[in-house]
């Protein structure tokens, strides 16, 4: 029975409408080509209607993915996809949009902003970027309106994340690739580097647990939250980066971002409710996972199976494991929490940046460039 106050009967329709928009277990599926990706784009911005559900006068970010700060087709937002969204907004009204970046301990955001030509779109259109997690962006502690899984066990002195995301709106820019921790990666993911401002890293071994945590975190201080994932180009293996390049042509939204990476996760011939952080999401209540209760808007995806692969490693990815789940995990505080952390970030630039893309990655990166999507990025 509602209250006859018409405060309580403010919060709760505020309740209802917030399930709405987060946890309504619809997607929007559009297939793309480069010629009419920015129509493609504006086509699935139109039935979701974002413009009926998002607020205008607040800030909009656009959180761009920067998985790699080197260019590799399918593993950090496409430039299409940051154009697609934007052009289609400022066209509607939106006037204030920023591209919110991160940066990793093994990432450098701004080359990655000019090596992804995210750079290139942002200037084209007018749109500032802010570097979410940069010491000149104030961070505040996050105080929990409900109880979180693990992350007030690994930051015991608070979770900072950054003060400018609340009230705020969000649409998030993940591409379809697969994930060495968590077997894919999109919608979730692209909040963590965005959310946690600092030593982000120490929550591998607890990632999937992390990731729902973060959705909580993000259904509390956004207004309203979207994500379109784009498969132009996907990947394969053991990613996020040293991944096999596939064309897919396909785009992925909605408001609900546990439908969205379960409809994603279909896809990649995953099985949704086997994948951890999408069905503990579900249990909470805080998206749809299971295929059956998700409604699909566009494209027939029912008979696509990309059969992709979940279990493989890369010579990194095998050491990291060891140390987050294997004989190694008594040392993890030691390696990776200490002084002597920086041998790992080390590690990891000489794997994927002196040995992988030299003498594996830029083979397939100038195959990639052949295509009709690899001529589109080298036109922005």
């Amino acid at each position: 029975t509602l209250s006859s106050s018409s405060a309580a009967s403010d919060v709760y329709k505020r309740q209802l409408l917030d399930m709405t928009k987060f946890n309504n277990g619809v997607v929007y599926v559009k297939k793309i080509s480069p010629e009419t990706v920015l129509d493609d784009y504006s086509w699935l911005i139109d039935k979701a209607k974002l413009n009926d559900n998002f607020e205008k006068d607040i800030t909009t970010f656009l959180k761009v993915n920067i998985s790699w700060d080197r260019y590799y087709p399918g593993c950090s937002s496409a430039p299409w996809q940051i154009e697609g969204i934007a052009d289609k907004l400022l066209k509607l009204g939106y006037k204030n949009l920023i591209a919110a970046h991160n940066g990793t301990v093994v990432v450098d955001p701004e080359r990655g902003r000019i090596e992804n030509k995210h750079k290139k779109v942002e200037d084209k259109y007018n749109i500032p970027h802010v570097l979410v997690d940069s010491p000149e962006t104030e961070a505040v502690a996050y105080k929990s309106k409900s109880r979180l899984l693990v992350l007030d066990k690994i930051f015991p002195d608070g979770i900072m994340i950054p003060k400018t995301f609340y009230g705020s709106n969000v649409i998030h820019l993940p591409t379809m690739k697969t994930h060495v921790f968590t077997t894919m990666t999109g919608a979730l993911k692209n909040a963590f580097g965005g959310l946690l401002n600092q030593n982000r890293h120490w929550t591998h071994s607890d990632i999937h647990e992390t990731l729902v945590d973060l959705l909580k975190i993000q259904h509390d201080i956004h207004e309203n939250i979207f994500a379109i994932s784009d498969g132009a180009f996907s990947g394969d293996g053991p990613g996020p980066r040293a991944m096999r390049i596939n064309e897919k042509n396909i785009i992925v939204g909605g408001y609900d971002q546990v439908a969205v990476d379960s409809v994603v996760s279909k896809l990649m011939g995953f099985d949704p409710l086997k994948i951890k952080k999408l069905k503990i999401a579900e249990e909470l209540s805080l998206g749809v996972a299971n295929p059956k209760n998700i409604k699909i808007v566009g494209e027939d995806i029912t008979k696509i199976n990309w059969n992709y692969s979940s279990n493989e490693n890369t010579l990194a990815s095998k050491g990291q494991k060891f140390i987050y789940w294997g004989p190694l995990k008594p040392l993890e505080k030691i390696l990776l929490r200490s002084k002597i952390s920086p041998w790992a970030f080390f590690a990891s630039d000489l794997y994927h940046n002196k040995y992988w893309l030299r003498f594996i990655g830029k083979r397939r990166i100038r195959k990639a460039m052949k295509t009709r999507w690899g001529q589109l990025f080298q036109k922005y």
